[in-house]
């Protein structure tokens, strides 16, 4: 298995080069030169395996043994999910009328992110080790992200980690969650500004080749492909979880809805659908719907500023994830995708072609969603099954309650993916005029020390990044950069 950039510029790179590095050299990001398929009978001897399970085997396809055997990511993957206090891992709520929920938050930080970040985790601890290497990971938050990114390699040897989040847009408990940790190898910026805004000096460091190797610079947002290769397993568990009998042929489909902001998730269903997964794709998105109007009219334009809503983290009007998609349903024409890219990117605009847009349309339905909508859907859920959605999983949840509203016959099987537990977001479960569940670790943030360096509006954020990171290579002489 061999990875290239969706813009055609990097061709043939292995997985540990893709592992530690962020956008692509030509500024695209980073697949697979090749989906694998699966036929019927792999989807159903699958169909037996444990959450756990389907990540090693998901992870197998797109990590060749030579770098990682299938002992060592077999010990990889099972000490990633030891901290999760689920011995499976993920879990679904099956509630009335049909409605099932894949809670996919149960790790430290109580987002889904923890899945796939635990595994990348130790995929830095393999390679490191063996490398004797240092690596500065820089990753730009729009909330989870930063914590679920810190927790994963917290007090790890030979690697550092610079987390920026804006100020002011992430709940109390995410900025929390980041700024009481007291790892010396953590470093925290609180930017003044949007979670957009961060990403425009993160590509421009890791669009300067030399800087990105001489400093050792990776990435764990959802840039990092590792990431997406560990969620494509949550579709794969979702379906299996979901779908009637597997002794028929075809396979029955099954409708996965998916909360979306970067995109990185439905990009990992776009992978598992390629791979032969029978699901149908609904992208849910907040009043911030740049990829419902791409999926319903074509049109992948950004608005002229990102509200700011009850579901922040998915605050999002420039989803960098969406590329990946349109380069996978273009048939991986890397050429149009370079043009497509370098126009929107130069424009804010970008019209699909029809072409593309109707494949991207067939593959992934989507729908917009208010924040009246979210605190509606919350108090409706509680009220039916005294069961509390945060408003993320609360913007896909909204989905199944209009189908159900709007069609008489029967639909197909559907599972909405949670993405991150209701005691993150305190303030939109009073909105529901509901009352918060807080855990004990989440009480414990309250009265800890918090450490954050301020990015303010009008500063250089590229420098007061490159310094910090200057500053890191500087102390850390111990190991070379990867």
């Amino acid at each position: 298995m061999r990875y290239c950039s969706t813009r055609g510029g990097v061709l043939r790179w292995d997985f540990q080069a893709v592992l530690f590095s962020g956008f692509a050299p030509d500024g695209g990001l980073f697949m697979p030169e090749e989906i694998p398929a699966l036929d019927t009978a792999t989807l159903r001897s699958w169909s037996r395996l444990s959450y756990t399970e389907l990540v090693q085997e998901v992870c197998s396809l797109f990590i060749p043994q030579h770098l990682i055997p299938r002992a060592d990511l077999a010990a990889l993957l099972s000490t990633a999910f030891s901290r999760f206090p689920l011995a499976e891992v993920v879990r679904v709520a099956r509630l009335k009328d049909g409605l099932r929920v894949v809670e996919l938050w149960h790790g430290a930080t109580l987002a889904f992110k923890d899945l796939a970040m635990s595994c990348v985790g130790q995929f830095l601890r393999y390679f490191l080790s063996k490398l004797n290497r240092h690596a500065t990971i820089v990753v730009g938050t729009s909330g989870d992200t930063g914590s679920s990114a810190i927790e994963s390699v917290r007090g790890m040897e030979g690697v550092d980690i610079i987390v920026t989040f804006p100020k002011g847009r992430c709940t109390p408990v995410q900025e929390l969650q980041m700024t009481t940790v007291k790892e010396d190898n953590v470093h925290v910026f609180a930017a003044d500004g949007t979670s957009d805004d961060i990403d425009v000096p993160i590509r421009k460091l890791f669009s300067d080749a030399g800087f990105v190797e001489q400093h050792g610079l990776m990435s764990l947002n959802s840039v990092n492909w590792a990431r997406i290769m560990v969620q494509v397993a949550h579709f794969f568990y979702a379906y299996f979880q979901c779908a009637p009998s597997l002794e028929n042929s075809p396979l029955p489909e099954v409708e996965i809805v998916v909360p979306t902001g970067g995109a990185g998730n439905i990009t990992a269903g776009c992978v598992a659908v390629k791979m032969g997964l029978p699901v149908r794709l609904v992208a849910v998105v907040n009043e911030n719907d740049i990829i419902h109007r791409a999926v319903q009219l074509g049109d992948f334009s950004l608005s002229e500023s990102v509200k700011h809503t009850l579901a922040p983290a998915i605050d999002i009007q420039d989803p960098y994830n969406m590329e990946r998609v349109f380069w996978l349903l273009s048939g991986m024409d890397s050429s149009l995708m370079k043009g497509l890219m370098e126009e929107f990117y130069s424009t804010g605009k970008l019209r699909l072609p029809p072409g593309l847009h109707k494949t991207v349309s067939e593959v992934v339905s989507s729908r917009s969603v208010t924040d009246r909508d979210i605190v509606e859907t919350m108090r409706r859920c509680w009220e039916e099954n005294h069961y509390l959605l945060c408003p993320h999983s609360a913007v896909a949840v909204q989905h199944h309650y209009q189908q159900q509203q709007q069609l008489k016959h029967a639909s197909l099987p559907r599972c909405c993916l949670a993405t991150a537990s209701a005691a993150k977001f305190q303030d939109a479960v009073l909105k529901a005029g509901l009352t918060p569940e807080i855990p004990a670790e989440i009480r414990a943030l309250e009265t800890m020390v918090t450490h954050s360096t301020p990015m303010r509006r009008g500063e250089c954020w590229e420098g007061i990044l490159r310094e910090k990171i200057e500053l890191i290579s500087s102390t850390r002489k111990g190991g070379n950069s990867v």
